[in-house]
């Protein structure tokens, strides 16, 4: 029996086995820190690669130009850069409008990448996301500062303070969100947040999504009605597939931004780009940029522009319907209203920053939508039809019923006849004997009867 007994091979003891559990801790250790690496490094990885790819394809399709692996090579930095809005200066020519839906790509394979790497590691806890979040932030600062300090105004100049802080700062927040079901990260929120609030924050996302609807269905109906100043303005200025393709890259790399313009416009704030500006109540002319994405824009003013904010309005009044049964207390569901319009004012904050900025040195910049001016109206155009479709459909308090322990009211009968008030009733006081004692029964027996002065009479 032998091959049951357990063999040590010579010299092995106690020491080697803590050794073997050592060498386990490290190699545990060693594949944490590789999956941590991983997460980091693969967003950068991918984006570096798509940026490449699509600087390649546009270069070979483009009959004018000259197709080199090394200036591809250079020119995918500043390009991803551009993708976490960092501003950059492309021969001497300050490019502050970014395309925001590459920075929405980056967001997603940021999320993606954090959220398999928790995944694969076991994160439940929120303490455990600073782990993944961590060494993502750190390294896309470290990449912007590198490609910032390695650009040379070669391929553009970018600041290095700004490369250093913006790609961490949309770093983070991609990991964020994508840890905040796998890690529980939502879930600390709603423990810290009161119903209402979260309620609050639902109805502003519903808000918000209800505005960027509002200002697609704006733009499309413009850009739909405009497809022949479109297809003239490919055929002008990118003629060819090649050129063909670069432009409708651009300009659907550009179509948030747009979207977020229209929306400016729908809430009454409008946009302007460069001389050009327009709001629904006035409108100044001048020149553009030869982009089809523009094509949608007028060339006078028209009367019926105001009624475009019956949209705002109407997604106001929409968050309000929402919320019109969330408390039976009105005022507590204006409270909530007005939760909803702050989570909407701060959101046009953000994207209204993240739309404008410099388009060049030329006529054509700057790009500005004015966010302060836009988050004001669109807090107004959810709070104010918002509060009033909440306070009027929705339930009122209605006092407790009346009851007859009520204090200074009179109980009424049948026919509406005041009902006398029962008198309360007299205390019974029990006999007192003649000992002083009271509550002793008597023994009927022991009563005297007092004589009579009348005999009986006999009878006869």
């Amino acid at each position: 029996m032998q091959l049951l007994t357990s063999r040590s091979r010579p010299g092995a003891g106690p020491g080697d086995r803590r050794g073997g559990a050592g060498r386990g801790v490290e190699r545990s250790t060693a594949a944490v820190a590789s999956t941590l690496l991983a997460a980091a490094v693969r967003p950068l990885l991918a984006g570096y690669s798509l940026v490449v790819a699509l600087f390649a394809l546009i270069t070979v399709l483009a009959p004018a130009a000259h197709f080199s692996i090394a200036g591809v090579l250079r020119a995918a930095g500043p390009g991803l850069l551009a993708a976490y809005q960092v501003p950059v200066a492309i021969g001497g020519s300050p490019l502050g409008v970014l395309p925001l839906l590459a920075t929405a790509g980056m967001c997603r394979l940021v999320a993606g990448s954090a959220a398999h790497a928790a995944r694969r590691l076991g994160y439940r806890d929120p303490g455990q996301a600073v782990n993944v979040v961590a060494p993502v932030v750190v390294a896309h600062a470290l990449f912007g500062v590198l490609v910032a300090i390695g650009m040379n105004g070669r391929a553009g100049t970018a600041e290095p303070l700004t490369a250093f802080l913006v790609p961490a700062l949309v770093a983070g927040v991609g990991a964020t969100a994508g840890l905040a079901r796998q890690c529980g990260l939502a879930d600390v929120v709603r423990e810290y947040l009161d119903p209402a609030a979260l309620r609050g924050l639902r109805a502003g996302a519903l808000g918000m999504a209800g505005l960027l609807a509002a200002g697609a269905l704006v733009f499309a109906v413009t850009l739909a009605v405009s497809g022949d100043t479109a297809r003239e303005l490919f055929g002008t200025n990118a003629p060819g597939f090649g050129s063909g393709a670069g432009m409708l890259l651009l300009s659907l790399g550009y179509l948030p931004n747009a979207v977020i313009g229209a929306l400016a416009f729908t809430v009454g704030t409008g946009f302007s780009l460069g001389s050009v500006s327009l709001t629904p109540f006035s409108f100044h002319g001048g020149a553009l940029p030869g982009l089809p994405l523009l094509a949608g824009l007028p060339e006078h003013q028209a009367r019926w522009w105001p009624m475009l904010m019956l949209l705002p309005a109407g997604v106001g009044a929409l968050a309000g319907w929402y919320l019109r049964r969330s408390d039976d207390n009105p005022w507590a569901r204006l409270r909530t209203v007005l939760i909803a319009s702050t989570v909407v004012g701060f959101a046009c904050v953000v994207l209204g920053t993240l739309a404008g900025g410099r388009l060049g040195s030329g006529s054509f910049g700057p790009v500005v939508v004015p966010a302060g001016l836009t988050s004001v109206a669109a807090f107004g155009w959810i709070a104010v039809p918002g509060g009033l479709v909440a306070l009027l459909a929705g339930p009122r308090r209605r006092s407790a019923p009346t009851t007859w322990e009520d204090p200074g009211l009179e109980p009424e009968g049948e026919d509406g006849e005041e009902v006398p008030e029962e008198l309360p009733e007299e205390p019974e006081f029990e006999p007192v004997a003649e000992s002083g004692e009271a509550g002793e029964p008597e023994d009927p027996a022991a009563v005297e009867v007092p004589p009579t002065s009348e005999e009986p009479e006999e009878p006869s």
